[in-house]
């Protein structure tokens, strides 16, 4: 098991990563949280991983926190939701947020999350409540930069297929850029507005 990076940043197309490790370099999926979180891309970071294994692949995803990873850790161990889903989730609310959600039972806010509905969202409160309690309310937030002005077309369409690797629906997700503020720019600004406008309330990252 791979438990954490320690590299040079060499690529930065959330949500995926690829860090240089000693001229390795290693692909890695990242949640929103984390992606905001990373210096520019030539800097040294460090990241908590977590290693899925597939008979197909090997996936690898890092986090800024441990508590985003014990999140996600947790996550997987719901019936039904694949890493994928934990990394949407994950992408689309902080992880205080998502305890809140959860200990106050907020089905319809856990449903507003790319790709949950309804059902998973009754299911996330059901597997994950005693989950949460044990996180508590120790769980620490990556802090998003800033948004400067003026997207580009082609950080906007970097930002729809990351996106829609999250799980959004395409309409959605045009939906969703149709709206983000006109004065956020890059691919990191345009996706930290819009998923700041559909975390559920009191669940955005700060």
């Amino acid at each position: 098991m791979i438990g954490h990076l320690h590299g040079r940043l060499t690529s930065k197309l959330p949500p995926q990563l690829v860090v240089d490790v000693n001229g390795v370099g290693y692909e890695v999926e990242a949640p929103m949280s984390t992606c905001f979180a990373l210096p520019e891309q030539g800097a040294d970071v460090q990241l908590l991983t977590h290693l899925v294994v597939r008979e197909d692949q090997h996936t690898l995803y890092g986090f800024a926190t441990e508590a985003e990873r014990q999140l996600f850790r947790g996550l997987l161990k719901v019936n039904r939701v694949g890493a994928k889903l934990a990394l949407g989730i994950l992408s689309g609310t902080s992880v205080a947020g998502f305890i809140r959600c959860v200990q106050e039972e907020d089905k319809t806010a856990l449903a507003k999350l790319p790709g949950v509905g309804a059902k998973t969202a009754e299911r996330l409160i059901i597997d994950m409540r005693d989950k949460v309690d044990e996180q508590g309310n120790g769980a620490t937030i990556a802090t998003m930069p800033d948004s400067p002005g003026g997207a580009s077309s082609a950080a906007r369409t970097e930002a729809f297929n990351a996106l829609i690797s999250l799980g959004y629906k395409p309409a959605e997700a045009r939906r969703m850029l149709d709206e983000a503020p006109t004065e956020a720019t890059g691919t990191e600004d345009i996706l930290r507005s819009v998923l700041q406008s559909a975390a559920p309330a009191g669940g955005q990252s700060r």
